[in-house]
């Protein structure tokens, strides 16, 4: 009778924390899934937004892009260049970060074989929704609080998993416990 109750009581446990945390693990696991193909889809939208870069022999050097972005900002002796990022694909524009005081500009995107600049990020949409993305999954829009709720969520998720496998039928009978019972189940 005593281990009736303790079961019942595990069910019922395992069933409100699952309802409680399943969207917020569904919007945690939806946007995980997004952050791992960040790297692709960003190629793909900058391709879309500035155009394929064609390899015209010898990519320029630095210092040349460098001077290129500085000329652009040449009306704003504060602006100074941060870093700047060569990606080993040839097809991939040279990215050049400024910063103005203590702010990162917008980040540039230069054509690394003719010193064109093609764009900067503020324009490109994927950097701004990736940045939403991210502080979705993270902090669920809320910051630090957002990062304790995530955090408790992953707690509960591991007393979800113990209580499922206290509840499992397939203990007993294995047939039993890869089936889905659809007779006398309500959530109240």
């Amino acid at each position: 009778m005593h281990s009736k109750k303790l079961r019942d009581f595990v069910f019922r446990l395992h069933r409100y924390i699952g309802l409680a945390v399943g969207f917020i693990v569904l919007i945690i696991g939806l946007t995980g899934s997004l952050l791992v193909f960040h790297s692709e889809i960003s190629d793909l939208h900058l391709h879309r937004q500035i155009g394929k870069i064609t390899p015209l022999g010898e990519r320029l050097p630095v210092e040349v892009i460098l001077e290129t972005v500085k000329k652009a900002y040449a009306n704003q002796p504060d602006v100074t260049i941060d870093r700047i990022y060569i990606s080993a694909k040839p097809n991939t524009p040279a990215t050049v970060v400024p910063r103005f005081k203590d702010t990162d500009l917008a980040s540039l995107y230069v054509n690394p074989y003719n010193g064109v600049i093609l764009g900067n990020s503020q324009e490109i949409f994927t950097e701004r929704f990736f940045q939403v993305v991210y502080e979705l999954h993270y902090s669920l829009l809320s910051g630090k609080t957002g990062n304790a709720i995530a955090g408790i969520v992953g707690l509960l998720m591991c007393i979800l998993s113990v209580s499922g496998i206290i509840l499992w039928p397939g203990w007993r009978k294995l047939p039993n416990g890869y089936s889905l019972r659809t007779k006398n189940y309500s959530i109240a």
